[in-house]
């Protein structure tokens, strides 16, 4: 095979396959340097962001790391420069001089978009603090994960995180459990809308609670992702029946072979990032492959539904979903509920509405003592007053008690039957 060609008297030009974080260096750079050279000493520049760092050990290796004097055009080496956040040398980046840059960086790089939405709350309030230094830390070897802080009026105080998909959301929950000894409560996912206001203006929201009343909103979009499903010919018509009941838009059909077919969708992402892969392998038997990509946004006709317990809004349950199909998913949101929330002492109501118009409500029966137990005999009026003692302290009970709301509730919002 040819040795790698590249000109070491052009403009420095690196490409970044990797880096990971060191307690003592800070962030150790992988990279493959295409032209120029680059040694202790220089002052580089991720050409991405812009910030410039001074290259404090440059080496090969071998496999370990093996310090050298120099990286020359055609090597792949590591170097680290006191860079303290992964997020300043992002995979895919080109490195450069600072005071003789590149003309252009290496083509190929795209920054990551977070695609899934979800907030993370610690059970206990009082571990805020322990959940802040965690993902602080976890933060420096997962680029790829953002989060800002959030609060929430059923939660208290958490993080509204980004992450590439539900599986990555997944691993970073697990990891923060059991690295960091914390117990999490996550909310459901959801992914950024794009809203037109009456006055002009454009938001982007990624929170359902965060989402302005509906006077004010004129138009929403929300992101749509292109769908390749590889599937036998046996089980065409159950996967194109799957997409066209998560409003996916058919696009095209091709015979690859005399047994399989591929089948291209246009599908809203927050039909696929729940439960349509699970789904898609049970209508195909496991024999589906999915592969998607994001095509942008389209409008459409997007209502947010509020949950509501004992009259009070519990925004974490917050969901968006299309016009046609919410009352018959807020019935189903309440029903799964019902089945998750135990029981209190005082009657619990759930309700889901748009707005102000409730569209569904349940009830969720209370716990009783037997206060008539011990009454063999005697007046009716004994037995009333006791009846009306207890019916008494239930509506006081009401008044002050708070409902619990366990985790399994909160991914009971969308996940489908």
């Amino acid at each position: 095979m040819p040795a790698p060609a590249g000109d070491p008297q052009a403009p420095l030009r690196a490409l970044i396959f990797d880096a990971q974080f060191d307690t003592h260096r800070g962030v150790i750079v992988y990279l493959r340097v295409f032209e120029g050279v680059v040694q202790k000493g220089d002052r580089i520049m991720m050409m991405s962001t812009g910030r410039s760092f001074e290259v404090s050990e440059v080496g090969l290796l071998r496999p370990q790391l093996a310090p050298t004097e120099a990286l020359a055009a055609g090597q792949v080496g590591y170097l680290t420069a006191m860079i303290r956040n992964v997020s300043d040398s992002r995979v895919g980046d080109t490195i450069t001089h600072a005071t003789r840059p590149a003309a252009e960086p290496l083509p190929g790089y795209r920054e990551v978009q977070p695609m899934v939405f979800a907030g993370l709350y610690p059970s206990n309030s009082d571990d805020y603090g322990d959940l802040k230094d965690a993902i602080d830390r976890y933060a420096l070897n997962d680029p790829s994960f953002t989060y800002e802080p959030e609060t929430s009026a059923a939660l208290g105080f958490g993080f509204r995180c980004g992450y590439l998909g539900l599986l990555h959301m997944e691993i970073v929950q697990e990891r923060l459990e059991r690295d960091y000894g914390l117990d999490l409560v996550n909310t459901a996912p959801s992914v950024r809308y794009r809203l037109r206001l009456t006055n002009g203006e454009t938001l982007e929201v990624e929170n359902p609670a965060m989402f302005p009343e509906a006077g004010r909103i004129e138009a929403v979009e929300e992101p749509v992702v292109k769908a390749e499903i590889t599937c036998p010919h046996a089980y065409v018509g159950a996967c194109m029946k799957l997409c066209e009941d998560r409003r996916g838009e058919y696009l095209d059909t091709k015979y690859l072979d005399g047994e399989r077919a591929q089948i291209l969708y246009r599908l809203p992402l927050a039909e696929v990032i729940v439960d349509f892969f699970d789904d898609l392998k049970s209508v195909s038997r496991g024999y589906a492959i999915l592969d998607y990509e994001p095509v942008g946004y389209q409008p459409a006709d997007l209502v947010k539904v509020d949950v509501f317990i004992n009259m009070e809004p519990v925004d974490a349950l917050s969901f968006v979903c299309h016009r046609l199909v919410a009352e018959r998913r807020g019935r189903e949101v309440l029903q799964k509920l019902r089945r998750e929330i135990p029981k209190q002492m005082f009657e619990v109501r759930l309700q889901a509405g748009i707005g102000r118009r409730i569209i569904a409500s349940e009830k969720i029966a209370p716990l009783r003592k037997d206060v008539l137990e011990k009454c063999y005999g005697g007046d009716v009026t004994r037995k009333r007053k006791l009846l009306e003692r207890q019916k008494e302290g239930k509506r006081r009970m009401k008044q002050i008690g708070r409902v619990e709301v366990p985790q399994e509730a909160f991914m009971a919002v969308l996940r489908r039957d």
